[in-house]
């Protein structure tokens, strides 16, 4: 028998329910800083908004105000999307952060 399209489903990488929130996020990487604003964020990673042009495999130092404290932790870029926005994985979130993290995304 021949299956037309019998292909697995695309693999979902997140392992974290994302939210929708906006907020500004400050990112600093080896050649750029800037300012940019996110899609959506979990505790794994965010999605942000920016302009500028941030190739895979880019570690970035990110600065997160959420409800009076700042979420500060590396995160490396996953996606790309030039032009656009790219996709980050938190790496070295500490776990106060983490719970912080949770909590704000919690009470949304």
């Amino acid at each position: 028998m021949n299956f037309v399209n019998s292909e697995e489903p695309h693999e979902e990488r997140r392992q974290h329910e994302r939210s929708r929130l906006i907020i500004d996020v400050y990112f600093n990487g080896d050649d750029l800083t800037g300012v940019a604003s996110t899609k959506d964020i979990s505790p794994g990673g965010l999605y942000m908004n920016t302009q500028a042009e941030i190739p895979e495999g880019s570690v970035l130092t990110l600065r997160i105000p959420l409800e009076g404290h700042d979420v500060v932790c590396n995160g490396e870029v996953v996606y790309s999307n030039p032009g656009r926005g790219v996709g980050v994985t938190f790496q070295g979130l500490s776990d106060a952060d983490r719970a912080h993290l949770e909590d704000a995304l919690r009470g949304r």
